[in-house]
C-alpha cells in the first residue's frame, strides 16, 4: 500500500523512484516487521497471559520430557499470531499487492494461518487438548495444496518440471502428477515445522535461515539479468517475494526476542503450521522446490525421526531414537536446551549456505 502511494510520487520528485527497487522496500518491510514484533510482543505476551492460553505440558505424553520442560506449563502460547500480524503488516504496506505471487503467498498463508487459528483456540481455549483432529488439519493441507497445485498446473507460464540441484541439464517433468507433487510440498512443509517447534527458538530460528536463503533466491529469479547468468528460470514479477520473504525474517527476528530461550512466549501451531506452508510456497512459486530439502535440511530431518520412529516402532516393537522428534533424541542424551537449540541453527545456517552455492556449482 505504502509503495504503491509512494512510488506514485516519483513523476513529481525524483527521490521518490527509489521505492521500485525490490532491494530496498525489502529492507523496509524487515525492518517494518521487526518493529511490529517488538512494539506489540509485550501486548500479545500480556494478553495471552490475562486470558490464561499457555501452554499445557502433558506427563502422560512422556514422563521424562514433563520433568524437563514443566517450568514451561503456562508459558503464553499462540503467539504466532504476532508474527502473522507482523508478516502480513508489512507485505501489504511494502510489495505490489497486485502481483501474483504476492496474492497466492498471502493466500497460502491466510488458509493455513486460520487453520493453525483452530487447532490453537480448540486446544488452549476451548481445552480441547488434541485441538483439531489430525485428520482435520491434513484436509485443509490438502485442500490449500490441490487449489495450489491446480493453480500452477493451469498457469502456461509456470513449469511443471523439477529442477534437480547441483545437475544443469537434469529435470523431471511431473505434467499432472505436479498437483499432487504440490500437495505433499504443502502438507509436508506445514507439518515439518510444527513438529521442529518443540524447543525454545528452535522453530523460528531455523524459520529465519530459511527466510535469507529464499529472499536471494526470489530476488535473483525476479531479476532477468541475474537468473540468466546464473541458468535459472526467470519468473517475472517474483521479485516481489523477495519482500515476503524478507517479512518473515524481520518478523521472525522480533518474535525471537521474546521466543530466545528461556521462552517467554510460544508460537503456537498458528505460527509454525502458516511459517511452514508459507516456506513451502514460496519455493513452488520460484520453481526451487527441491532446493526446500536442502535448506530446510532441519525440518526434513525432523520429520522423518518421526516417520521412522512409528514405522519401526510399529514393525519391531523398538524404537530407532530415545523419543522423536529429534531435537527431543538429543536432549534424552543429556544435551542442554540451548545446546540443542544453537547447534541446529548452525548446522541450518550451513544449510542455506550450501543452498546458495548451488546456483553456481551444477
Amino acid at each position: 500500500m505504502l509503495y504503491h502511494l509512494l512510488y506514485s510520487l516519483h513523476n513529481n520528485l525524483f527521490a521518490f523512484n527509489i521505492f521500485r527497487y525490490i532491494t530496498f522496500r525489502a529492507a523496509l518491510a524487515a525492518l517494518t516487521a521487526f518493529l511490529i514484533s517488538l512494539i506489540f510482543g509485550p501486548v500479545i505476551i500480556k494478553m495471552l497471559t490475562r486470558f490464561k492460553i499457555g501452554e499445557n505440558i502433558r506427563k502422560e505424553d512422556s514422563a521424562r520430557l514433563y520433568e524437563l520442560h514443566s517450568k514451561k506449563q503456562n508459558t503464553p502460547t499462540m503467539g504466532g499470531i504476532l508474527i502473522l500480524l507482523a508478516v502480513l503488516s508489512s507485505t501489504l504496506l511494502w510489495s505490489d499487492i497486485s502481483n501474483k505471487y504476492i496474492i497466492l503467498v498471502l493466500f497460502s498463508t491466510i488458509w493455513l494461518g486460520i487453520t493453525g487459528f483452530m487447532d490453537d483456540y480448540l486446544k488452549h481455549i476451548r481445552k480441547k487438548s488434541k485441538g483439531l483432529t489430525a485428520t482435520a488439519k491434513l484436509t485443509s493441507q490438502i485442500v490449500l495444496g490441490l487449489v495450489l497445485g491446480l493453480i500452477l498446473f493451469l498457469n502456461p507460464h509456470h513449469s511443471t518440471r523439477l529442477d534437480v540441484p547441483f545437475l544443469k541439464d537434469i529435470s523431471l517433468d511431473l505434467s499432472i502428477f505436479y498437483v499432487l507433487f504440490v500437495i505433499l510440498v504443502i502438507t509436508g512443509s506445514s507439518n515439518a515445522v510444527n513438529l521442529t517447534d518443540g524447543l525454545d527458538g528452535l522453530a523460528i530460528g531455523i524459520v529465519i535461515m530459511v527466510a535469507i536463503a529464499f529472499s536471494v533466491l526470489s530476488y535473483i529469479s525476479g531479476n532477468i539479468r541475474f537468473s540468466n547468468y546464473l541458468l535459472v528460470p526467470y519468473l517475472a514479477g517474483s521479485g516481489e517475494l523477495t519482500i515476503f520473504c524478507a517479512s518473515i525474517l524481520g518478523a521472525g527476528l522480533g518474535f525471537l526476542w521474546f521466543n530466545c530461550y528461556p521462552a517467554s512466549i510460544f508460537m503456537g501451531d498458528v505460527g509454525s503450521l502458516t511459517l511452514g506452508g508459507a516456506i513451502g510456497t514460496v519455493a513452488l512459486l520460484i520453481k526451487k522446490e527441491l532446493l526446500l530439502i536442502i535448506v530446510g535440511g532441519i525440518f526434513v530431518l525432523e520429520a522423518l525421526s518421526v516417520i521412522l520412529q512409528v514405522c519401526f516402532f510399529r514393525l519391531t516393537k523398538k524404537r530407532i531414537f530415545k523419543i522423536a522428534p529429534l531435537h527431543h533424541h538429543f536432549q534424552f542424551l543429556n544435551w542442554p536446551e540451548n545446546k540443542v537449540i544453537v547447534r541446529f541453527w548452525i548446522v541450518a545456517s550451513l544449510l542455506a549456505l550450501l543452498t546458495l552455492v548451488t546456483l553456481k556449482i551444477r
